[in-house]
Formats: structure tokens, sequence, C-alpha cells
């Protein structure tokens, strides 16, 4: 900013931050042995110098941490600011330290202190980040007259729980949206499977085709492909992409699976094999770290996040919430990245985006659908981490106003969540091995939750530059189970997976098998399924088409002709049409398995061990929500699966001018 454009706000704010710099390097020098001066003089002028010299110095650093990849960037946020104090006290006379090291540690320990000064002078708030960010300088656009999006999707809020949270006042940014007429809430039915891969192929390429859960074993691969793998990701979109994606003209994609075509990604799945590391993300991730309040700010949210998490975890035990799951400490860990650093570095990168000027942004916060997963979609802190992502929203849209051009702001979510005791701990018995007592056969069970893992995984694979080779993959380690073509798992006759409460069975081989085809086979496979009071229906290929079967009925999905009692009577109207959409998928298992849903508590019970859940039919998974400016979204009637969100979503950038000069071809 120019001395011309200086406001007095502006020099009250330098002259705050002076001022608490120079009292947390007072409390530094008072506390550290090694770092001496003479009055108190000295240090008010270096702490005005360390500021001058960081402005030259961070930069500098932050270029070379992102030419170098992760191992630079980790060094410059250890060191980084103890350079730059240092080159400050060589320059102020009566303040010194005795060794580099000692400059390290008054690095940290001032840095301590200015983010506890900072907080308890802010009351905690988020002002100091939404500073830093409103500081990035607008770049220069040839197209300011067409206006942006910035699409932002809460993963896993339901709209029942949108509908909540906007009654109670939880999410006052959104609220004051809603209120003054700008925006308004829709519903959207979510296709089946209810799983974010299928939904955002959906949304962001314009097909939920081919995918017919999280993970699932792929017949032309011969090997199970999982969602959130780099390897798999790309071959996943490759299989669904027209090059007319959601972000095709211009757009960023920001914490995704896939990247709706566009030109740029960060932190992307489907990206991250081919790029092998995002320079821009280093960028980002460094200038953030860089800065003692950025790192402090993530040391002491990471910290808080755990305490509070074990603390929500102890209360749930204690007193007796039903139905809970075992929350470890490696969730704790998850939920501290996904519900800190990775909320803060989202922030951040899309702030640079549009202060680029992109067209449209689409970045996914995953606060929610974390911690609904194992506490619960309904649960107090389930809830407290939307009020935090309305604040994210807050931040964004006063980094807006200083952007090179209009952006309006969408918000919406993937699926929803359902909540209820796990198939495993309810009944004593995984689902592989309910299926393995009914064939006596080989059956291998992939019935582990990995969704978590998959996001750390797409940070350090974006940090890690092509020369690193070495770089431990968390999510890898995760699925280390994954079968592989010639692994001792491949003899298996059957293989199953978990997804939510949405059970998948595969008989290994390049054809499916039909209903007919699984009786003569396994006479007492299907019987034995449905007989459990654990599962709700089974869904099959037979020789007249998919059918759903259940304890005492079945109904052809296709005719629609009902035999007995209708098995999908108490997963709503549109169950018949989303369970043959999914079954008919030539990528569809052998055997779908769904689970009982109780018709009091809307309870069903994931096949993963997870209270929170989605993936199949059954209470508010299928139901989610999307939230929009009233003029650019007003649908003459229900919108039915992430395809046609899709065709919403293109009309709103075809009305603001986007996707002119993309080629209008056939896929």
């Amino acid at each position: 900013m120019s001395a011309r454009g200086l406001r007095p706000a502006d020099v009250l704010r330098l002259l705050v931050t002076w001022l608490l710099a120079f009292l947390a390097l007072l409390l530094t020098a008072v506390l550290l042995p090694g770092f001496a001066y003479t009055s108190w003089v000295p240090l008010l002028a270096a702490a005005a110098v360390t500021g001058l010299v960081g402005m030259i110095v961070r930069p500098v650093l932050v270029e070379l941490a992102a030419l170098f990849g992760w191992i630079a960037v980790g060094l410059a946020t250890l060191f980084g600011q103890a350079v730059v104090m240092q080159v400050a006290l060589d320059v102020v006379p009566g303040a010194s330290f005795d060794s580099f090291w000692t400059a390290v540690a008054a690095a940290w320990i001032a840095a301590a202190f200015g983010t506890l000064i900072a907080w308890v002078s802010s009351a905690g708030t988020d002002e100091s980040f939404a500073a830093s960010l409103l500081r990035i300088k607008p770049g220069h656009i040839d197209d300011p007259d067409v206006e942006g999006v910035v699409f932002v999707q809460l993963d896993g809020v339901s709209f029942p729980v949108m509908q909540w949270v906007l009654q109670s006042g939880s999410m006052p940014t959104l609220r004051r949206w809603v209120d003054s007429g700008s925006h308004a809430v829709h519903e959207w039915t979510v296709q089946m499977p209810c799983t974010t891969p299928a939904s955002q192929q959906a949304i962001l390429q314009g097909t939920a085709a081919g995918v017919p859960a999280f993970r699932w074993y792929d017949r032309e691969l011969g090997r199970v492909l999982v969602a959130n793998r780099p390897a798999d990701a790309a071959i996943i979109e490759a299989r669904a992409s027209t090059g007319r994606g959601l972000l095709a003209d211009d757009g960023m994609s920001v914490s995704n699976l896939f990247t709706g075509d566009a030109p740029k990604a960060a932190m992307t799945m489907s990206r991250l094999e081919v790029a092998r590391g995002s320079r821009r993300t280093r960028v980002v991730f460094a200038r953030f770290l860089v800065r003692p309040d950025g790192l402090s700010r993530s040391l002491s949210r990471t910290i808080a996040e755990i305490v509070r998490e074990r603390f929500q975890a102890a209360r749930q035990h204690r007193l007796v919430v039903h139905p809970r799951v075992h929350r470890s400490w490696i969730f704790a860990g998850l939920r501290a990245f996904s519900n800190g650093l990775l909320r803060d570095l989202n922030t951040a990168v899309v702030s640079e985006e549009m202060m680029r000027g992109a067209r449209s942004i689409y970045v996914d916060y995953v606060d929610y659908d974390e911690i609904a997963h194992h506490a619960g979609g309904t649960r107090v802190e389930s809830l407290a981490s939307l009020g935090a992502l309305d604040q994210v929203l807050t931040v964004l849209a006063r980094v807006a106003e200083r952007a090179p051009r209009r952006y309006h702001f969408v918000a919406l979510s993937d699926h929803g969540q359902s909540q209820g005791e796990p198939f495993a701990s309810r009944h004593g018995v995984e689902l592989s091995d309910l299926c393995r007592s009914l064939t006596h056969s080989e059956t291998t069970g992939l019935e582990g939750s990995i969704e978590g893992w998959g996001r750390v995984d797409s940070v350090l694979e974006d940090l890690s530059g092509g020369g690193t080779g070495g770089m431990p993959k968390a999510a890898s380690r995760r699925v280390d189970e994954i079968l592989k073509p010639g692994s001792a798992a491949s003899d298996a006759e059957l293989i199953v997976l978990g997804s939510g409460n949405l059970g998948l069975v595969y008989v290994p081989g390049a054809q499916r098998l039909t209903l007919e085809e699984l009786d003569a086979r396994w006479p007492a496979l299907l019987t034995g399924l449905v007989a459990h009071q654990g599962v709700g229906f089974v869904s099959v290929l037979g020789a007249a088409g998919p059918v759903a079967i259940g304890r005492a009925g079945r109904h052809h999905l296709t005719t629609g002709v009902v035999e007995g009692l209708d098995p999908l009577l108490p997963f709503g109207r549109h169950a018949p049409a989303m369970l043959l959409a999914a079954t008919e998928m030539p990528q569809a298992p052998d055997i779908y398995v769904n689970s009982a849903l109780d018709p009091d508590t809307l309870d069903v019970a994931a096949f993963e061990p997870l209270v929170g859940c989605h993936g199949g039919l059954g209470g508010w998974q299928d139901s989610a929500f999307v939230l929009a400016p009233s003029h650019l979204l007003a649908p003459d009637g229900p919108i039915v699966g992430g395809d046609e969100l899709h065709q919403h979503l293109i009309g709103i950038l075809d009305s603001l001018g986007h996707r002119a000069t993309l080629q209008r071809s056939t896929p």
C-alpha cells in the first residue's frame, strides 16, 4: 500500500502490531539468558526493525522453500524467523544473541508470547489471520467485468443439519445472506452411492457413472481402486473427463478428489500423481508458516484441537452416549489436521486465487465430515465445527471485497450423514465374516476407515517436489491391504468392501455374476444375507434386470413390480430409481448390501467402524444442500443427483459470461 493510500486504521494496526511485537520481545529477553540488552529502548527499535527485515527476508525464504520442496519448507518454518531476528539485532545496537541457537529459541519463545498476547487482545478471533490474507496484493486481469464464483463445499452437511444451524444462528454469515434475500438454500437428493467420489465426480465432471462406492474392485484392472489415492483418483477422473468440467474455464480446484478439468489445482488427488508437487501450494504454505504468527497459530490450534477432541471423547464415554465408537489418538491428530492446518491452508490458497482473479474456485472443507464420522452428525462437537467454517466464509467475503473481480459465493455439500452403531459392533460380526460363514469360501474384507488419511496425504504429496523420492505416504500406509494382482489376497473367492452403510461383495473376475449364478454357486449367500437383522436389502443383477431383495419380498427395479413386502419402502420414494442406476452400473458389485434402517431413530449401521456414515440409503445421508445467490439459482423442481446439480452450477457460470471460449463438442 502506498503512503498516499495509508488510512488511519492501517496506521493504528501497524502501531498495535509493533507494540505487541515489542512486548513479546521484552518477555523473551527477560526469560532467555543468552539474550543481552541494555534497556527496553533497543528492544523497541528491534521490534520495528524485525518487521522491516522480515518484509525483505521472508519472501526470499518462501521462494527458496518453494523451489527446493517440502524439506526446505520445514527448515524455513523452523529457522526462518530466527534468521530474521538475527539480522535485525545485528543492525540495532544495545541488543544481541550469544549464538544463532539462542536466536532460534528467541524466535520460538517470542512467537509463543506474541500468539498469547494477540489472542488475549483480540478475544481469540481470527482477525490476525484475516489481516494477513487481506495484505495479499490484487493481481491485474483483462476481464474485470466478468464476475467470478467461489464454490465452497461443506463436506457431509445434510440439508436438515443446514436448516438447523441456520435456524439456531450457529452460522451467522450464511444466515445473514439468507435473511437479506441475496441467497436461498435448496435441498438436492444425492445419487447412490452417497459418497464424496461419486458426488464430486458428478458435480465437477458432470457424471457419477463408474463410481460405485468410495473404494471398489475394478474388473478392468483386476484390483481395488481407492478414490483418495492419487494414482487411482487420476484413473477415475480420466475415465469421466470430457475436458469441459465445471472449472474448465480458468478455474482452480482446491483440496478435492477431482479437478473439474481446472487448469490449476492444489492438494487435489487426481492431479498429484501427475504434478508430483505443486509449487503454488508450497509458496502459500511457506508464506503462512514462515511468519511467526502463522506458525504459532498452527501449533496452538493443533494442540487445542487435540485437547478438545480428547475431552469430548471422554465426555461421550462418561455420559454413556449411544451410539458411539472408540475415538483414538490417531483420530485426534487427523481432526487437528483437518480442523486446523488444512482449513487455514485451504483458506490461504483460495484467497490467493481470488486476489489473482481466477474465474471460478471450488474448495472442499472436510471439518464437519471428519468429526461427524467419529462423534455423530448431530452431536455438539460436529455442529460446532460449522461455526468455525462460517468464520471462514466471513474471511473469504472480506478478501472478495479487495479482489480484482466481483465474486459470488455458493455453499454446498456433497452428501449428508446418517448415524448409528456400526454393524460389527452391534451384531458382533463383520460383513466379510458373515459372507465367509455363508459361503465357506476364501473371503477378503476391506472394512477399515481410510478417508481421513487421504486428506493428510494430499497435502504431503502436494508439498513434495519431484526430487524428494522418499516422501512417506500416510494414505498408502493405511491401505497396504489393497488387493493387487499376484498378491496372496488375489486368490480370494469373495472380496467384501465397506463404504458407510453400503457393503459391496465382489466375485473377482472379468464378468459380473447374476442372481441365478450366485444362487447356483452359493445357495445360502443371498438368503442368509437378507435374513440377517442388520441387513435391510441386497441388490443384484437378475436375468430379468436388477432386483432388490429383502427378508419378505422383492422389488424389480426396472419394472417396479413388487413381490411380497417392498424392501425399499422404508428408504423413501426416490430409493428405487437411485438403486436402479447404481445396480445397472458396469462397475457395480455382484451384490450391493444396504444396512437396515431403524424407522424411529433413522439409525443405520456402517460396515466401517464409524458412528456417522454415508454411502447407501437410509437417514439423512442422501439429503444435501446448495445455498446460492437467489438470482443465479432458482430451480423450478427438485434437484436429483450430482449430475443434475452440475448442470445448475454450469448455468450459473454461463449466466455470468464464463465458458464462452470452450469448444462446444459433444462428449
